[in-house]
């Protein structure tokens, strides 16, 4: 059973940063590709960024290319997002998911619970 736990969301000022982190375990993480999604209230959850196995390559939606930053570390399981110059339009509930290496980026297999990310202006 693959599991995942995202954590460090939270209450920030526009202008403010976060940094979020996706724990994963139950799965060969270093051969797994994780992306980073969200879904604000009456909205449908939208892709954010995603990263593959090494790391060699990341990909982002238009609306937070330059802002967010994807990384992931294979020794601990982990993966983060930065997220700088946040703004109101960024609060959402942040999921991390996980899914075979080489396809489509936005496709994936196993889910978190998701973590708050609220932005005041």
């Amino acid at each position: 059973q693959v599991q995942l736990v995202e954590s460090g969301g939270g209450l920030v000022q526009a202008g403010g940063s976060l940094k979020l982190s996706c724990a994963v375990s139950g799965r060969t993480f270093s051969s797994s590709k994780v992306g980073w999604f969200r879904q604000a209230p009456g909205k449908e959850r939208e892709f954010v960024a995603a990263i593959r196995p090494t790391g060699s390559f990341t990909y982002y939606a238009d609306s937070v290319r330059g802002r967010f930053a994807i990384s992931r570390v294979n020794a601990k399981n982990t993966v983060y997002l930065q997220m700088n110059a946040l703004t109101p339009e960024d609060t959402a509930v942040y999921y991390c998911a996980a899914g075979a290496p080489y396809s489509d980026y936005t496709r994936y297999d196993y889910w978190g619970q998701g973590t708050q990310v609220t932005v005041s202006s």
